[in-house]
């Protein structure tokens, strides 16, 4: 048998190659294909059989593009209510590769049509060797309850489910559809992308509680935000199908300048300190410098934009467009060519926003000299923030720029815990006209002890 994981860094979504003799099964394929595809011909099988855990909530399925490429026909649970060509799947169903058998179990409450798959290698045993357990079943952690339906009618799903892997032993490998970093599973999710059903019985703490009322009371409890857009993505994974990809078009400086007059938003992928120093009025900076660039854009950016991208070279401008396209933007129209220094070159505008570290802060809010804008999490504000800061996670700035923040006396200084969020946040501002906004670009709130600024607990 051949097994191979391919994981988006991204977005933390890991998809799986199933193959023996000349066919192969993908499982919960991503948005760029180009690697199933490479793979399929390195090592002489065909793409046969797509498989589909469920709807994703947090990521467009590669599904169509894959099957129009491969030839492939398309396995999706039964009650996904799919909108286009496929094979429903039940539990109990087969899919043949060679003598590997893939069978579906129904495990819901991740979302009502869940399955996972159990791979058995004919070869080596009858035994199921491995559970792909989509986004049922993480290493160190368990599905978020709350994307399809209320989170205590999920949480109870999950607890029903996970009673149906006590008859398989130990030594079953857990294969699941996410690592740790994605916003389907919880802070306990593991970067590790693999682990044993007998290790997660022994050390992941949602399996060693047998009461159904507290299970449901400690999965529900705390949740963290659901995945931007995640409504939209589930309806553009129902279908129909999406078979093509945006071409990533390069762009001159002045048909960039015109897309923007007419409304179009421009997301700059460099670092942030390259941001600060010169960009396009009204642009977005999501570095490419740290994963989760589509899942970051999807929280501030209106699904049904208009796109334009620009970063650190071409060649990442044009891999921002898959990113993007990834989340569930569709109307990608290109890449400013030759970046930010294209546009200068061209004579257009440009503006700079005021940087400064940690160390400056502390001082400008020792003098009182500046107001401090905190746009990390509620978590991370419980754990220490400075007294009298305003508190907004930058995700809210979606809904609009409270009237608090314009206007204000003093500068306003944007900080987070490292400078990424806190430089969309400042981004974010300026395009809505806020004046006075300087950015922390190095470090950020928890660093402010070390320079004498108490944090409140």
């Amino acid at each position: 048998m051949f097994f191979r994981e391919v994981i988006n860094e991204d977005l933390g979504c890991v998809s799986y190659v199933v193959a023996d003799g000349s066919e192969a099964a993908v499982v919960d394929p991503k948005w760029e294909i180009e690697e199933y595809l490479g793979m399929a011909e390195e090592n002489g099988f065909g793409i046969a059989h797509i498989l589909e855990t469920h709807n994703h909530a947090d990521h467009v399925s590669g599904r169509g593009r894959l099957a129009a490429a491969a030839g492939a026909r398309i396995h999706a649970p039964a009650e996904a209510q799919a909108a286009y060509e496929h094979e429903p799947l039940r539990e109990g169903d087969e899919i043949r590769v060679g003598d590997v058998r893939i069978t579906a179990l129904a495990t819901p409450g991740h979302r009502p049509e869940h399955l996972s798959f159990l791979a058995r290698d004919g070869s080596r045993s009858g035994e199921a060797w491995m559970l792909l357990s989509g986004d049922f079943l993480f290493v160190g952690d368990l599905a978020r309850p709350d994307l399809a339906v209320e989170a205590e009618e999920g949480a109870r799903g999950i607890f029903r489910s996970l009673r149906k892997l006590e008859g398989l032993g130990d030594f079953v490998e857990l294969w699941p559809a996410h690592i740790g970093g994605s916003l389907c599973g919880g802070a306990a999710m593991s970067r590790k992308p693999s682990s044993t059903l007998g290790f997660e019985r022994r050390f992941n703490p949602h399996l060693q509680v047998g009461d159904e009322e507290k299970f449901v009371r400690n999965i529900a409890a705390e949740l963290p935000p659901q995945p931007p857009n995640f409504e939209r993505i589930v309806e553009l994974n129902r279908g129909p199908l999406l078979t093509e990809a945006a071409p990533p078009r390069a762009l001159t400086p002045q048909r960039v300048e015109e897309l923007l007059r007419g409304g179009a938003v421009l997301i700059d992928g460099r670092d942030q300190r390259e941001f600060d120093g010169a960009h396009v009025p009204g642009s977005i900076n999501v570095t490419t410098n740290q994963s989760g660039v589509g899942t970051r854009a999807a929280w501030v950016v209106p699904p049904d934009a208009e796109i334009l991208t620009t970063a650190g070279g071409d060649e990442k401008a044009r891999g921002m467009v898959r990113m993007l396209e990834a989340v569930g933007f569709r109307r990608i129209r290109g890449y400013l060519a030759g970046g930010v220094a294209a546009w200068r070159a061209a004579g257009l505008e440009v503006k700079t926003t005021p940087a400064l570290d940690v160390s400056g802060l502390a001082r400008l809010l020792e003098r009182k000299e500046a107001s401090l804008l905190d746009v990390r999490s509620v978590e991370e504000w419980r754990e220490g923030h400075v007294e009298g800061s305003i508190h907004l996670p930058y995700q809210e700035l979606r809904d609009g720029i409270p009237e608090k923040l314009r206007g204000a006396e003093r500068p306003l200084a944007v900080a987070c815990s490292g400078g990424v969020r806190s430089a969309l946040a400042a981004s974010l501002l300026e395009r809505a006209g806020v004046e006075g906004i300087m950015h922390v670009a190095d470090g950020g709130v928890p660093d402010l002890e070390r320079f004498g600024v108490r944090l409140t607990r």
